[in-house]
């Protein structure tokens, strides 16, 4: 086979036959296919460094350099072009320049066993022993590793996640539990965000290796990532307890579990210590203003956000997150740094979409509607670039949900569930009044408001399992192949987790609100495992609806809110879904539109208040005066009373709308 055959095979299998000739060192063949596979692939990673390999062993040096260069403009963290350059300049015999390149190196991706050595002895060389000394100490440190941990976990750190995958599992496979490899395993799992997986490999490995520091920090972030605080406080507990040493990153990771907990007085106290010993920490700052602008402390909130800024100039989330108090208005100095900042050329581009939503805010304040809607325009563009939201898969759900579950497929099911009525869930699209509506229950004084709980989120993805067939994947197709018993342990399950939220008001209460919006997908489930739940559809006008969902930068998920076509098929399956719900479970489900309740507040608080079967209370009228913490992006405007000026907002912006209003379609009657 030849270097022609790069226009037939597959830009992997072509890697892999040239680093084949590397191994057999015969490196004109290897250079030839290299460059043969740079014509067709122009940004293949490993085919610009088997070039570069293979010109430094032809004894083409500068060349390699030039390769490696042009490399480090597509790929500037991958270490091993900067290991490879190290190699280069020992050949040129450029000690300064080598020890500079493996440093670097090193530093990136520290499973470089070659580099080390390099290292320890250039350090030798150079006279600097203190350095050698270490560097063999990394050599020493890495020879105690089996082999193919350290190659896998180098792969790992380059971002080769499926080749380090496949490495370690069979290695795994073959030499039963080892502490390092499980921990590799883990750290994978993290990055492709299957964070149970990292959980069961982590306890595992503290069983083995109880004392291990750093797998119990990867334990606890894992933890938290799953949404399990306390477990997660635990772990972080003990090693503040063990290590102080890094108390400051432990501080920081339990100041967030203490957030997740509802328990923000507490964080805020952790964050103050923290800028104690950083005061020029700009996520410390942000992370403490969050915590205070949920518990209403708006003024300290806004001086937060503002040091935040300060400590970091550029720093986008600092300036959304100041826009998305909604009740902001910025003073004509920070719309010009504002203005500035938006071509600013060091700006990354997370700071960049955060910076575009904020001075669409800003603009939008203004009056100045043309320009601000180019800037949500931009922002939302940024994000959406960066999103693998495939909408199919929501409509596909949609479809099996509407199978499976029928109204004879509920009927057989009666007598299912947990029989506690604790729940009410609010339900519908985000930027729907659904905050309003937490807030007008969470004052009464037999309801708890928590907060957007992911609980039925991770029951459904434990349902779904690890099934890669998205045409017909595994839930909701299992509902039907459940037990009675199976439903009443899930809703069993959902109730003991959510106990930990239930901490807001001085005495135990019968009911508590779970607003996690994107539960309407599963109110089946729900049906199923909680049957006497109360459910409420918080239902706002498409336009108005789809459009502030547009201009807002949510800090995770609700990834279809990010482009026109997104939003208006993901309203028409919304309400598609619903009209379902209604149909298999007449009765089951109050629909509320924001549009009514501005209009008839006590009318429809009335209504909320019978059909949740709770006697009405004065205060819910005034939930305004209701104190309590409230995370969403409303979380100002419903600490103030009841106003009209939202509700046609988006008519400022009409003249660009006409693709939305084709894209809703017909929703925009069906709505109602």
């Amino acid at each position: 086979m030849d270097s022609s055959a790069t226009a037939t095979a597959s830009p992997a299998s072509e890697v892999s036959r040239i680093r084949g000739l590397i191994r057999r060192r015969d490196f004109a063949e290897a250079l030839s296919a290299g460059e043969a596979l740079l014509a067709e692939a122009p940004d293949n990673r490993d085919a610009w460094l088997f070039v570069a390999i293979a010109q430094r062993y032809l004894g083409r040096v500068p060349d390699a350099l030039s390769t490696l260069a042009a490399l480090e403009r597509h790929h500037p963290r991958f270490s091993r072009l900067h290991e490879e350059r190290g190699h280069c300049f020992v050949f040129l015999k450029q000690a300064p320049q080598a020890i500079d390149a493996f440093l670097l190196a090193v530093n990136i991706n520290h499973a470089l066993p070659a580099s080390w050595s390099m290292l320890e002895g250039l350090y030798r060389m150079t006279g600097q022993a203190e350095n050698a000394t270490m560097a063999a100490g990394h050599v020493a440190t890495l020879r105690k590793l089996p082999p193919v941990v350290v190659t896998a976990t180098g792969q790992f750190i380059d971002g080769d996640l499926n080749a380090a995958e496949s490495m370690v599992r069979s290695y795994l496979l073959q030499h039963g539990n080892e502490v390092e490899a499980m921990r590799l395993l883990a750290r994978i799992g993290s990055a492709r965000k299957v964070f149970d997986d990292a959980e069961l490999l982590l306890a595992a490995v503290l069983e083995l290796a109880p004392d291990y520091r750093l797998a119990r920090t990867e334990y606890a972030e894992a933890l938290l990532e799953l949404h399990k605080y306390q477990d997660a406080r635990r772990e972080l507990d003990q090693l503040l307890r063990e290590d102080p040493a890094n108390r400051l990153y432990y501080q920081s990771l339990k100041a967030t579990t203490l957030v997740g907990l509802g328990e923000h007085e507490e964080a805020i106290d952790l964050y103050r210590d923290i800028l104690v010993a950083t005061p020029a920490d700009p996520d410390a700052h942000l992370s403490m203003a969050h915590a205070l602008k949920t518990l209403g402390r708006r003024e300290e909130a806004i001086d937060s956000y503002r040091k935040a800024a300060e400590c970091r100039p550029g720093f986008g989330d600092a300036y959304w997150s100041l826009a998305n108090l909604k009740t902001y208005r910025f003073a004509e100095d920070e719309v010009a740094q504002l203005r500035a900042l938006q071509t600013a050329p060091a700006i990354a581009p997370a700071d960049r979409y955060h910076l575009h939503f904020a001075m669409g805010k800003a603009l939008e304040d203004q009056g100045e509607f043309a320009e601000s809607f180019q800037y949500y325009e931009l922002g939302n563009a940024l994000k959406r670039a960066e999103s693998a939201y495939r909408p199919e898969i929501i409509e596909n759900n949609t479809r099996q949900q509407i199978e499976v579950c029928t109204r004879e497929f509920f009927d057989s099911r009666r007598n299912a569930g947990a029989p506690d009525p604790d729940p009410i869930f609010i339900v519908g699209l985000p930027r729907s009044g659904s905050t309003l509506l937490e807030q007008v229950l969470a004052s009464h004084s037999l309801v708890e408001g928590t907060q957007e709980l992911p609980n039925v989120q991770q029951i459904v993805a434990n349902l779904r399992g690890r099934d890669p067939d998205l045409n017909n994947p595994r839930y909701p197709r299992i509902l039907s192949e459940l037990q009675f018993e199976e439903y009443r342990k899930l809703g069993e399950q959902y109730l003991a987790a959510t106990r930990v939220y239930r901490n807001g008001k001085p005495d135990p209460v019968p009911y508590f609100i779970d607003k996690m919006p994107n539960n309407f997908r599963h109110l089946g489930l729900i049906r199923l495992m909680l049957p006497h739940a109360r459910i409420i559809d918080a239902r706002r006008e498409p336009m108005a609806c789809c459009f502030s969902n547009l201009k807002q930068l949510f800090a995770q998920g609700q990834e279809f809110t990010y482009s026109v076509d997104d939003i208006a098929r993901y309203y028409r399956t919304y309400l598609e879904l619903m009209r379902h719900w209604d149909d298999v479970l007449p009765g089951w489900i109050l629909r509320v539109h924001h549009e009514d309740v501005v209009d008839d507040l006590e009318g429809n608080v009335r209504r909320i208040l019978k059909f949740c079967g709770l006697e009405f209370e004065p205060q819910c009228i005034e939930f305004h005066k209701t104190v309590r913490s409230v995370r969403t992006a409303s979380s100002e405007q419903v600490r103030k009373p009841i106003y009209r000026e939202g509700l046609d907002q988006w008519k400022h912006f009409e003249p660009w709308l006409e693709p939305l209003k084709v894209a809703l379609g017909d929703a925009l009657d069906r709505a109602r």
